[in-house]
């Protein structure tokens, strides 16, 4: 009998064992995705996202923009060129790849809160 031999996907130096472990290496945890929801169609300073975000932590929120921008999918810019020192956030090219599958999540929790809570 033949063994099938899985494929390992790798993305910036981590392997995964399937295309969803990859997906939710990159996007999975509980703030990942709220933060790129919240930058799929606007760019937001670091205050911005914390008020559409009041339960995230500072600590737990500076250390998921680091991740996604590590990660390729957001990108950090900072300006300089005039006091106060002023930071914001966007998704990348290949961050709006993810825009669909964020959409679906989102529409997914509209309908669950819709027809399923109590």
């Amino acid at each position: 009998m033949e063994k099938l031999v899985q494929k390992k996907l790798k993305f910036r130096g981590n392997e995964y064992p399937c295309c969803a472990s990859l997906t939710m290496g990159i996007i999975g945890g509980k703030w990942k995705t709220v933060i790129l929801y919240h930058l799929m169609d606007k760019t937001l300073r670091y205050n911005e996202l914390r008020k559409e975000m009041p339960t995230v932590t500072e600590r737990t929120l500076s250390l998921q923009l680091k991740a996604l921008e590590e990660d390729g999918l957001i990108v950090r810019r900072v300006y300089t060129s005039k006091p106060p020192l002023k930071v914001d956030y966007s998704l990348t090219d290949f961050g709006k790849t993810l825009i669909p599958l964020i959409q679906s999540i989102a529409d997914w929790g509209d309908l669950v809160a819709e027809k399923y809570s109590r």
